[in-house]
């Protein structure tokens, strides 16, 4: 199993980490060469911006495109989220706010609810869905706002779990993997 991580800006570093510890093997995706041969994909948390020009810069839109439309696990975080809305790469019908709970001093954590256990979430500059067409499920928010969204083979989260010490949402994302590759 190998499992790429987005490496043009961010916390992908530490996503690499976390998936390393549970067994995956990781290769850092920045051109689309990288994305050959993988098994899943990361798009890590990071500023959108930045994120927007190097996904042009080194012509990745179209190649992330179609690897979302492959079928393959994607698992995306925060501004990860952001780049997989109807305003970025298109590959969730989703629109997200960025920055939705306000800047970087408005930062916080909070316990939520996702798929029946409750979760330690880091929030740092973060995204909401503010729109979601009838295919996406929206399995937790924060004060009314979906902060978690997916649609097929792909899973977003608006908050940073790669910062706590809790790695189950990687481990689905690698059970995810396991089952499309069977």
């Amino acid at each position: 199993m190998v499992v790429g991580v987005l490496a043009l800006q961010g916390g992908f570093a530490a996503h690499a980490r976390i998936l390393r510890d549970l067994g995956a093997q990781v290769r850092e995706v920045r051109t689309p060469e990288n994305l050959e041969g993988l098994d899943g994909l990361v798009m890590p948390g990071g500023e959108s911006t930045t994120m927007t020009l190097g996904i042009e810069r080194e012509g990745l839109s179209d190649p992330l495109r179609e690897f979302a439309a492959s079928g393959r696990p994607v698992f995306a975080t925060c501004a990860g989220m952001i780049m997989l809305d109807r305003d970025h790469l298109g590959v969730l019908d989703v629109r997200c706010e960025r920055n939705a709970f306000g800047r970087q001093v408005r930062s916080f954590e909070a316990d939520l609810e996702l798929d029946g256990r409750t979760i330690h979430a880091v929030f740092i500059r973060a995204p909401w869905v503010a729109e979601a067409g009838p295919d996406v499920e929206l399995p937790a928010e924060v004060d009314g706002h979906p902060v978690a969204a997916r649609q097929g083979n792909v899973v977003a989260v608006a908050f940073h779990p790669e910062l706590g010490d809790d790695p189950s949402l990687h481990a689905d994302f690698l059970g995810r993997v396991r089952s499309n590759g069977r």
